[in-house]
């Protein structure tokens, strides 16, 4: 028997027909073969959801759309027929076709050797098709019915070896990919979780922001101005929604690809036309517009080539294809010459809808911007997000007072450590966090200085966009740098103060570590250190919470 994923999948009435070749699929794969039902995917914002998902090392990976009742094909029209009704539908074909193209390029950056030969099928169990069916879009070989299904793993077979000449997915990289999906599906799920919780009229934080976002829908050009909890992020999603919904081509976007993976994986669960055009990072647009990749980069390409190379790209791009609103999370991080650029990308750049959500003392690299349009400024002053005690342990670095609105959480935990121990005594931290019961999906531990090796063994093994999903699977300890942290956050975090590359910018690090936690903070570094960066208001803050001394692992 093949290995499943999940193993026992909750079909349904309406899900019978899946049930139907996934049963067959069960009764003929060999053991090192994967079978997985509703492997969903998100990319650009955009998610597909394949029904059955076959991934056989030697042979290579087929992916199932698989329509139940009788399927028809009536002058070109897909129908479908029911109990009750008949009616049409898209290209069972060309949906398996679409969803194949997602898988391949999801796994692209995700697995070194990438999917494989890989095959798009449709299987129609309560159909039985005319021996003279020929459908140009549809072959005969790519589609199995009833009177196939006993046969199905033979038809993936055969349909393996007649449209593709990739080499088949090998037993180590098909054991990563089903490990990277079920991330994703994780992250998907737990977006959707987060969702609903939005959609949640008397969720606080939504009330909230809804009310800013309405006292704000005049205004064309505004900046938000808030310290770490404030809900700069979440304002940044509504107000990008919102542009969408009135049917202006949007683009939401940011420097951090965490928190750009994060945008996609909730928009995903809007409907269609309430989803930006763009979702992403700044340095993906042009890139997306057709910017060839370079053979090799630099931090200088990154600063100032890319951001000319998008004014050049974006004066060829199809006035459709430009924006009429851009939204910009995290905006401290842009250069100036990124804003330059950006305005190029406007369908009117004399007029652009844009909104920036910006604290400046998260402004963490040595770098100084500002949009070159004048904006209307508004202050968020509420805390919506830390716990009480977490918020004021960090207040005094916070460029805008605030209000907070939370309960007071548990003391703030303080570890004073030599230099050198820093990150052994956070991985003790981590481990006695456990040990206390906290589930490590909820735990980060986030570094100043140097990367913590877990970090970068995890980028170095599966790259960066698997990293991220790890992350929004929720189902480990995350390793990560404060630097691509911000706009996210955890419900314990433990701060390692491992020192900064550029000592001035020491203070905004802590601040932006400290204030990633929800729940529970732990802060784990040199006292003299810490005071030196941070100042002896935040130190007197960490001594009046917890002096902790987890045991040594």
């Amino acid at each position: 028997m093949p290995i499943l994923h999940p193993d026992s999948p909750a079909f349904t009435a309406d899900t019978g027909a899946e049930k139907a070749v996934w049963d067959a699929l069960v009764a003929g794969l060999p053991d090192n073969a994967h079978l997985i039902h509703g492997q969903r995917i998100t990319a650009d914002g955009q998610e597909v959801e394949i029904d059955l998902l076959v991934i056989w090392p030697g042979f290579g990976t087929a992916v199932l759309e698989v329509k139940g009742g009788m399927i028809s094909l009536e002058d070109g029209r897909w129908m479908q027929s029911g109990a009750r009704e008949t009616h049409e539908i898209d290209s069972p074909i060309a949906q398996a076709q679409r969803a194949k193209h997602a898988l391949v390029d999801y796994m692209e950056p995700r697995l070194g050797t990438g999917i494989g030969a890989c095959v798009h099928m449709a299987a129609f169990p309560y159909t039985h098709l005319r021996a003279t069916w020929s459908v140009p879009d549809a072959p005969r070989d790519l589609v199995v019915d009833a009177t196939q299904l006993d046969g199905v793993v033979g038809r993936i077979v055969a349909a393996l070896r007649a449209h593709t000449h990739h080499p088949p997915i090998g037993e180590a990289s098909a054991d990563a990919a089903v490990t990277q999906l079920r991330r994703t599906e994780r992250a998907i799920v737990n977006h959707q979780s987060l969702a609903d919780m939005l959609e949640d009229k008397g969720n606080l934080l939504t009330a909230e922001q809804e009310r800013v976002i309405e006292l704000l829908q005049y205004q064309h050009r505004a900046e938000l101005i808030g310290g770490a909890g404030s809900g700069k992020t979440n304002l940044a999603i509504l107000k990008a929604r919102a542009f969408a919904r009135e049917g202006k081509r949007t683009a939401l976007m940011c420097y951090s690809r965490g928190l750009a993976r994060h945008f996609q994986l909730l928009s995903a669960t809007w409907p269609a036309r309430e989803r930006p055009a763009y979702i992403g990072t700044f340095h993906q647009l042009p890139f997306r517009w057709g910017l060839e990749p370079p053979a090799a980069v630099n931090p200088e390409y990154f600063e100032t080539e890319l951001p000319r190379r998008l004014a050049e790209v974006a004066a060829g791009v199809p006035e459709a294809e430009r924006f009429d609103a851009v939204v910009v999370d995290e905006a401290q991080d842009f250069g100036a010459s990124w804003w330059d650029a950006l305005l190029t990308c406007f369908r009117d750049p004399a007029d652009p809808r844009l909104y920036v959500f910006t604290d400046a003392h998260q402004r963490i690299f040595d770098r100084e911007g500002a949009a070159p349009v004048e904006l209307n400024p508004f202050v968020l002053g509420e805390n919506l997000r830390n716990a009480r005690n977490i918020a004021l342990a960090f207040a005094p670095l916070a460029s805008v007072q605030q209000r907070v609105r939370n309960d007071v959480g548990e003391p703030v935990r303080f570890v004073d450590v030599d230099p050198g121990d820093v990150l052994g005594r956070a991985d003790d931290a981590v481990e006695a966090l456990i040990g206390e019961g906290w589930d490590p999906g909820r735990i980060a531990l986030l570094t100043t200085g140097h990367r913590h090796p877990e970090q970068v063994n995890r980028i170095e093994v599966a790259g960066n966009d698997a990293y991220w999903d790890e992350f929004f699977s929720g189902e480990d300890v995350f390793y990560g740098h404060v630097r691509n942290f911000k706009g996210l956050e955890r419900s314990a975090v433990v701060v390692a103060f491992n020192g900064a590359h550029d000592a001035e910018l020491a203070g905004h690090l802590l601040y932006v570590g400290m204030s990633r936690a929800t729940s529970l903070l732990v802060v784990v570094g040199p006292r003299e250190d810490i005071e030196a960066a941070a100042g002896v208001k935040v130190m007197t803050e960490l001594d009046s919470g917890t002096a902790w001394c987890p045991p040594e692992a």
